[in-house]
């Protein structure tokens, strides 16, 4: 059995944008008189999505459909500017993602990330050729632990499940490569 195609998580796996993400969600709860929370505590709040990172910053109260909208608009301005602030691949992955390139495994990322997020944030910190394909979390996509972006990523590819590798950092990748049918690595890293 031979991998063709590396499919990586974003955040957590490929990079850290833990701060950027909890500076952007505490900026935008402290606008709203709301409580902020350590960095680290957002290492539980992510992994699902925007939609569900903001229902778990916000108190109980109040989330309500209407303050849960307003405050994804107001997180999605403020990451739009400020995604890059602090956010860094982890130290080894450019080497990583060489040496894949080098064997001539296609690559991909596959994240519960909004997809224009994502595409910028590969874009912007990896440079435009080191991946083949970045897939982010879009409304008509179910988003992972649903198996369907990676089989329309094992699709664009031609590749069957056993050529493929899934890697992340969450219990959600790890599921997510079980339902597609293929294989999965847990990074040690990450959030």
């Amino acid at each position: 059995m031979m991998i063709r195609l590396c499919i990586f998580d974003l955040d957590g796996t490929l990079i850290d944008s833990l701060k950027d993400l909890a500076d952007c969600c505490n900026a935008v709860l402290g606008e709203e008189g709301l409580p902020t929370h350590p960095l680290d505590a957002y290492r539980h709040f992510v992994g699902n999505g925007i939609p569900k990172l903001i229902e778990r910053i916000l108190p109980e109260d109040k989330q309500t459909e209407e303050k849960m909208t307003d405050v994804r608009r107001r997180f999605d301005e403020r990451y739009r500017i400020h995604c890059l602030d602090a956010t860094k691949p982890y130290p080894g992955i450019m080497e990583v993602l060489r040496a894949c390139r080098k064997k001539g495994i296609a690559l991909a990322v596959l994240s519960n990330k909004a997809e224009p997020f994502a595409r910028h944030i590969c874009r912007e910190v990896f440079g435009g050729r080191i991946f083949d394909a970045v897939s982010g979390q879009r409304p008509e996509v179910p988003k992972k632990p649903a198996p369907d972006g990676v089989f329309s990523l094992l699709k664009e590819f031609d590749i069957r499940p056993e050529e493929a590798v899934l890697i992340g950092d969450s219990n959600v990748d790890i599921l997510t490569a079980q339902n597609a049918g293929i294989h999965s690595i847990g990074a040690c890293w990450g959030f």
